[in-house]
């Protein structure tokens, strides 16, 4: 069996919001830790049935880019969910949902 770790660090100011997001993983080809200015995580808990989320984003994200990860993390949110469970159907409702998405932010894709 193989183990992978991922670690994250975040850098706070001094009212406790990110400054520096900063990842890494043992499993990575880069052995430096990778600065982010934002995140999404979300894990399963089985033992309650449901999801566990951290979502942050450093204060100088800017509000162009938010929407762009936003919109990105829509649509492979949607491939993940196909490949898990083959679910065709819904997946072109999400996909317009996300074109809609981008049109509304203006996000030129």
């Amino acid at each position: 069996m193989k183990t992978a770790e991922i670690k994250v660090t975040v850098e706070l100011d001094e009212n406790n919001v990110p400054e520096n997001i900063l990842w890494e993983s043992t499993d990575s080809t880069n052995k430096e830790a990778v600065p982010v200015k934002s995140m999404m995580l979300a894990l399963w808990d089985q033992s309650y049935k449901n999801a566990l989320r951290i979502d942050l984003w450093t204060k100088d994200m800017p509000v162009d880019e938010m929407k762009v990860f936003f919109y990105q993390t829509l649509m492979t949110m949607g491939d993940s969910f196909l490949r898990a469970t083959g679910e065709t159907n819904i997946i072109e409702d999400l996909r317009d949902y996300c074109a809609h998405f981008a049109e509304k932010m203006e996000i030129s894709k």
